[in-house]
């Protein structure tokens, strides 16, 4: 691999488009990849007619989708194979169809194997919808393998 890589920011946006192009779910639902930064991340999601629950309102199930595909991009952008070991989530107010979400991840721990991010999500307005607590897990492996070795012989 050439020397950039060592270079977190290069790290963490080939991460990111080696999860990206694996990850049917997050494509399927429209979401779009703002930024992502080590142990960070914001993306978007507009709030389709297909995501309104018997309330009229976005159904909880999508916006913790988007909060857990912004937490799983921030805490993998170290190229570590990383894992929710816990995650929860507060409905503070609804969003409605038409709005576009935007979920923002924030490291706020990382040691040893594990880490913990807050994400917000919020409407484009700046209305605060939902906050999500991640909890990670590092396993073994890397989301793309051999990147850190072949870095480290260069």
């Amino acid at each position: 691999m050439t020397e950039h890589l060592f270079d977190p920011q290069a790290m963490a946006d080939a991460v990111t488009q080696a999860m990206w192009s694996r990850d049917r779910a997050t494509q399927g639902l429209g979401i779009q990849i703002l930024s992502v930064k080590p142990g960070y991340a914001m993306f978007a999601m507009p709030v389709r007619s297909d995501m309104v629950n018997g309330h009229h309102i976005c159904h909880g199930g999508f916006i913790f989708t988007l909060a857990d595909s912004t937490f799983a991009f921030a805490c993998n952008s170290y190229n570590q194979n990383t894992v929710a070991s816990s995650c929860n989530i507060d409905f503070l107010a609804p969003a409605r169809e038409g709005d576009v979400l935007e979920a923002e991840a924030v490291e706020r721990s990382l040691s040893g194997r594990t880490g913990v991010y807050d994400i917000t999500v919020r409407t484009r307005m700046g209305k605060t919808v939902a906050l999500f607590r991640g909890k990670s897990y590092r396993v073994k492996g890397e989301v793309i393998a051999g990147l850190q070795q072949t870095d480290a012989a260069t």
